[in-house]
C-alpha cells in the first residue's frame, strides 16, 4: 500500500481498507477514520456511516465516524500487516511528529473455539516528535439520524443506539474523548469498542495481545491457501477480503460490505448489497475452493441446507438475509444524503421478490463438491443427495420459464439463456454426483434431464441466422453472461459456436479494456460503467481461446485499478477506470483470483 496525502474534506472516496472478524467489519479511510461499520451484524444499523454522509464539509460534523486526528497532519501511510487483516496507518504532522494506528477486529482461537466478538479494537502510539491528537468517537443510530446516547465512567464510555449498546474501554483520558479535546500523545493508548460489559484486565496489555493473536490467526489461514506462483500478494489480499464478507454464525456470504454506493455518478443505481445472494456466494466459494479454503465452503453448505429446509414450495429466492431471513423489504433512508451526496440510500433489496432461476444451478454447483471432497468435516451421503434432488427438480421445471435474470431486471421478464444454462448445470452435476456415489439409475435420470435442457437451449438460444447464441430464448441481444458457456463446461472454449459468440460479445460490449454487462437500456437507462466481474470473465475467455498475451495485458490493467488496500468495487468508469459501486465487491475479487490462477505460470516452472 502506497504513501498518501491526507484526504480532502468529505468522504467521497472508495480508497478504503476493510477490517473484520466474520461477525462485524469496518471500512477505514486512508487517514485512519472509521467511515462505515454496521452492528450487531453486517446488515445492521451503521454505527459509522460517514461514507454516506455526502461531500459537504458540514458532513464532517455529522455523527457516524471514529477518527484519530493528528494536529497539523500533512501525510498518511497505510498498510496491512503481512498476510493479515490487521491494518496500520501512519499519520505525520508538519513538525515531524507521527503516530501509528493499529486497527482490527479480534479473531483468534480461544478455549478451542473462534473468538470473534462484535467489537473493534484500536492501538494508537506516538512514533516520532511530540504529536497532538484528538479522538472523535461519534457512533450514530437509526441510519445517521442522531448520535448514540452516551454515559461514561473513569475508563469507559457507553454508547446506546436503537439496536445495540456498546462500551468503549480505554487507558486514554476519557474526558479528552467526551469533550473533544486535543492532547499530546505521550504513550500508547488502547481502545476497545465492544459488548456493554466490564472489560476484564488491563486494556492496553489485552488489546496488544489480541492484535498479536489476530495476526497469527490470519497468517496461519493464509498459509493453508494454494496460491498461484504469480500475483501471490494480490490473491492473498483478495482472499482475505472475501473471508471478511462471511457471516460465520450461519455461513452466509454477503455480496459486499456496503449499501448504496452508486454504480455510476448520479445514476440512481444504488443498492444494498449486505445480504447473501446465492449466485454471488457460489462464485465466492468456487474461487476460494480453487485456493483450498474449504472452511468457507463448509459454512456455506450449512447455510444452503437451512435455506432449502425452509422452502415449502420448492421456490428459492435469489437472496436472503445472513440469518436466513426471506423478507428484505427495500426502503429509502431519508437521514443520509448518500455517497458524494448521490442518493438515494437504500436498505433492503427488492430482489428477494424476484424469480431468478439460475439460483437452482448455483445451489447444486456449490453443494456437489461435498460428494467428492474427503477433507470436509461433515461427510455427505444419500440423504444429502436426495435433499439436493429437490433443487434439481425445480431447476428442470424452471429451465424454460421467464425470470428477471442474473442482472435482476425490475421491469421485464424473459427466458434468459444464463438461467437455463445454470439449470442444465444443476442436472449435469447431479448426474456426476449420483454416479460417484453409486446411484446408477439416478445418474441416468439426471443425465437424461440435462440432455433435454441442452436440447432446448440449443434450439432456442442458438440463432442460425445470427450465427451465435443470444442472451434470451428467441432473442437477438447479447450479454456478458454468455461467456459462462465455457465456465460451466457446457462447451469447449474452441467450439466454433462459442468462438462466434465471444466475437459478438466483444464487438457489442467491449469498451477499450472494459466489458459492459449489456448495452441495452434497462429500468434506469443505458449502463454507464463497466462491470468488473464481466471484464474478468472476458479475460478468462481470451486466455482459454488462445489469446493469452492479450488476457495478461487486460489483467494487469485491472490490477492497476485496485484501491490502495488491493481491492475492487463492482464497477469502473469507462474512461478513467475510477471505481464505483459497493465495496469491496465479492464478484470482482473472485474474478481477480480466478484470472490469476488461470494466467500464472505453474509452480513446476520454478527452478
Amino acid at each position: 500500500m502506497a504513501e498518501q496525502k491526507p484526504m480532502e474534506q468529505g468522504y467521497g472516496d472508495l480508497d478504503l481498507a476493510p477490517i473484520g472478524n466474520c461477525s462485524v467489519s469496518a471500512l477505514v479511510d486512508r487517514n485512519g477514520r472509521f467511515v462505515w461499520a454496521c452492528a450487531p451484524r453486517v446488515d445492521g444499523d451503521p454505527l459509522f456511516c460517514a461514507l454516506l454522509s455526502g461531500e459537504d464539509p458540514a458532513s464532517m460534523t455529522r455523527p457516524g465516524q471514529w477518527a484519530i486526528e493528528l494536529e497539523g497532519q500533512i501525510e498518511s501511510r497505510q498498510t496491512y500487516e503481512r498476510n493479515s487483516a490487521v491494518l496500520k496507518t501512519h499519520l505525520i504532522d508538519a513538525k515531524g511528529g507521527a503516530i501509528e494506528i493499529t486497527d482490527f477486529c479480534p479473531r483468534y482461537r480461544h478455549y478451542n473455539r473462534i473468538f470473534r466478538p462484535v467489537s473493534f479494537a484500536r492501538l494508537v502510539k506516538p512514533v516520532a516528535g511530540a504529536p497532538r491528537i484528538r479522538v472523535r468517537l461519534e457512533p450514530a443510530t437509526d441510519y445517521g439520524a442522531r448520535p448514540c446516547d452516551r454515559t461514561w465512567g473513569s475508563n469507559h464510555i457507553r454508547y446506546v443506539g436503537s439496536q445495540i449498546a456498546l462500551r468503549m474501554t480505554t487507558n486514554a483520558p476519557v474526558g479528552h474523548i467526551v469533550h473533544g479535546r486535543t492532547f499530546r500523545a505521550e504513550g500508547e493508548y488502547a481502545f476497545f469498542l465492544g459488548p456493554d460489559e466490564t472489560f476484564a484486565g488491563d486494556v492496553l496489555t489485552s488489546v496488544r495481545l489480541m492484535a498479536e493473536e489476530t495476526n497469527t490467526y490470519w497468517r496461519e489461514w493464509v498459509r493453508t491457501l494454494a496460491l498461484p506462483l504469480q500475483w501471490q500478494q494480490e490473491v492473498i489480499r483478495a482472499a482475505i477480503a472475501l473471508k471478511l464478507c462471511v457471516f460465520e454464525e450461519t455461513g452466509a456470504i454477503v455480496a459486499a460490505l456496503t449499501t448504496s454506493v452508486p454504480e455510476a455518478p448520479g445514476s440512481g443505481r444504488n443498492w444494498d448489497y449486505r445480504y447473501c445472494w446465492l449466485r454471488d456466494a457460489y462464485y465466492t466459494v468456487q474461487a476460494l475452493n480453487r485456493l483450498g479454503a474449504v472452511d468457507i465452503l463448509e459454512g456455506f453448505l450449512s447455510y444452503l441446507r437451512n435455506i432449502i429446509d425452509q422452502s415449502t414450495t420448492g421456490h428459492i429466492q435469489p437472496v436472503y438475509g445472513v440469518g436466513y431471513e426471506p423478507g428484505l423489504d427495500e426502503w429509502t433512508v431519508a437521514t443520509l444524503p448518500g455517497f458524494r451526496g448521490m442518493g438515494p440510500v437504500r436498505a433492503g433489496n427488492q430482489a428477494h421478490e424476484h424469480f431468478q432461476h439460475d439460483v437452482y444451478g448455483q445451489i447444486v454447483l456449490s453443494s456437489v463438491q461435498a460428494f467428492f471432497d474427503q477433507r470436509l468435516l461433515r461427510p455427505v451421503g444419500l440423504e444429502d443427495f436426495e435433499h439436493l434432488e429437490r433443487v434439481g427438480e425445480r431447476a428442470f421445471a424452471m429451465h424454460d420459464q421467464p425470470d428477471a435474470g442474473l442482472w435482476e431486471f425490475r421491469g421485464r421478464a424473459r427466458v434468459h439463456t444464463y438461467s437455463s444454462l445454470m439449470c442444465w448445470a444443476a442436472c449435469d452435476r447431479l448426474a456426476n454426483a449420483a454416479g460417484h456415489i453409486g446411484l446408477t439409475a439416478r445418474a441416468t435420470y439426471w443425465r437424461e434431464r440435462a440432455e433435454k435442457v441442452r436440447t432446448r437451449i440449443d434450439a432456442e438460444a442458438w440463432s442460425e441466422a445470427l450465427g451465435r447464441y443470444s442472451a434470451s430464448f428467441g432473442g437477438s441481444e447479447v450479454d456478458a453472461s454468455l461467456l459462462q458457456l465455457i465456465e460451466t463446461r457446457y462447451m469447449d472454449p474452441m467450439n466454433p459456436r462459442f468462438l462466434a459468440t465471444l466475437e459478438a460479445v466483444e464487438k457489442a460490449l467491449r469498451r477499450g479494456p472494459h466489458l459492459l454487462r449489456y448495452d441495452e437500456p434497462d429500468d434506469f437507462g443505458a449502463p454507464e460503467t463497466a462491470f468488473n466481474f464481466c471484464t474478468f470473465w472476458f479475460i478468462e475467455a481470451l486466455a482459454r481461446t488462445g489469446r493469452a498475451e492479450e488476457a495478461r495485458e487486460l489483467f494487469e490493467q485491472m490490477l492497476a485499478r485496485r484501491t490502495n488496500a488491493g481491492l475492487l468495487s463492482e464497477d469502473a468508469d469507462l474512461e478513467t477506470g475510477t471505481l464505483w459501486g459497493n465495496y469491496p465487491q465479492t464478484y470482482s475479487l473472485v474474478g481477480l483470483i480466478n484470472c490469476a490462477g488461470l494466467l500464472s505460470p505453474p509452480w513446476t516452472s520454478v527452478r
